[in-house]
């Protein structure tokens, strides 16, 4: 197996420990007020193994593979850097009222500093950008959508659950935000 796969499925592990202790670590620490995750969690976790797994399979054959494998490799790793930025920038930001599960914590109020001025979900454009530079790594186009069409289709169906919930909990201030901001891309969606 060539080292990059090997550097890639290794930094996808590692970031996966990441998430699954920085989950544990909020939630002995959070007073949730109210939760309405409508199982999207679950869902979300479950379309990310798909799309991995269907990424790694597919860009362990040579299928789909991309000429200039370096350049494709180090494109990824840029990607995957600028996510976990994003990602972890967007958490800071959020710091005490961050949850994993949708939902309201104590005292909860409407954040619209940092990336929240332009984005509603900047957390999940970080990872999004981080799955994208983990397939594009693996130099494949056809895990590149492997990885993306199950993934995109979890963050579509949380952010819908999220945005109801977050409409019901914070009323007429989180509307007027809806209007002026956008949902994962600046100026476009």
């Amino acid at each position: 197996m060539d080292p990059k796969v090997i550097i890639i499925m290794v930094f996808s592990y590692l970031y996966a420990l990441f998430e699954i202790l920085l989950n544990l670590r909020q939630r002995s620490r959070g007073k949730i007020a109210r939760a309405g995750d409508r199982g999207s969690l679950w869902a979300l976790y479950g379309l990310i193994t798909l799309g991995y797994g269907l990424s790694f399979a597919i860009g362990a054959t040579s299928t789909g593979r991309m000429p200039n494998w370096n350049a494709f490799f180090a494109v990824g790793a840029a990607l995957v850097v600028t996510g976990l930025f994003i990602r972890i920038q967007s958490i800071l930001t959020l710091r005490q009222f961050f949850t994993y599960s949708v939902a309201r914590v104590e005292g909860h109020h409407l954040i619209e500093t940092g990336l929240y001025k332009m984005i509603r979900h900047p957390g999940y454009l970080g990872q999004l950008l981080i799955f994208l530079g983990t397939a594009t790594a693996l130099s494949n186009w056809l895990s590149i959508l492997g990885m993306l069409f199950p993934v995109s289709l979890g963050y579509l169906y949380r952010i819908q659950v999220e945005e109801r919930f977050m409409l019901e909990q914070l009323g007429e201030s989180y509307q007027a935000y809806r209007q002026r901001t956008k949902k994962i891309i600046p100026r476009l969606y």
